[in-house]
């Protein structure tokens, strides 16, 4: 058994503009910088065979490079309780296409459909037990924090490897975007 994601890796300039946003908030466990990603889809413990199948049906992907773009920080709440810090993603048609592409090319190969919606960020810190008065002033704080646009060029199958800390996350499998997704063919008509 191996336990998977899909996700976009985050570069070293944007780790680290990423990583001074890190701290002062009490009870926050901080996620470290070489863990920072964005999900494209969450898979779970699968069977190796199945890791396989998986990895066959995310070579198929054909989708353009884009430019990803980190803007503000905000929380998710679950049942009234904030449970995590993140930073948010700004609006990208490719990037929502390639996510669709990932999702269709999984439940192909065996998936059942993610149930939650796409909501593209970079988780900052866990927070279930930050008080909740310190995460809004931070998120206020912060709310006009913007990164630069990152060039992403390809994507990557990760695993997660459950630590006493921490999880540690392995790109496994890189596949590339590219920027012409027609086919030599597909201009003769």
């Amino acid at each position: 058994m191996v336990r998977l994601f899909v996700a976009l890796p985050i570069d070293d300039g944007l780790r680290d503009q990423l990583a001074d946003l890190a701290g002062g908030i009490p009870g926050a466990r901080w996620v470290p910088p070489e863990n920072y990603h964005l999900t494209l889809r969450f898979i779970g413990e699968v069977e190796n065979v199945l890791a396989d199948e998986l990895d066959q049906a995310l070579s198929t992907i054909r989708a353009r490079p884009f430019e990803l773009t980190l803007r503000g920080v905000d929380v998710f709440e679950k049942a009234g309780r904030i449970h995590s810090l993140y930073a948010g993603v700004e609006r990208c048609e490719r990037l929502l296409h390639l996510q669709s592409k990932v999702e269709t090319a999984l439940q192909r190969a065996g998936l059942p459909p993610e149930r939650k919606r796409f909501a593209p960020h970079v988780t900052l810190a866990r927070t279930d037990k930050a008080a909740p008065d310190k995460l809004i002033s931070f998120v206020q704080a912060h709310n006009l924090f913007r990164a630069p646009p990152q060039p992403i060029s390809h994507f990557c199958l990760y695993s997660s490897r459950l630590g006493k800390e921490q999880a540690h996350y392995v790109a496994e499998v890189d596949y590339a975007l590219e920027e012409s997704t027609q086919s030599a063919g597909a201009s003769e008509a």
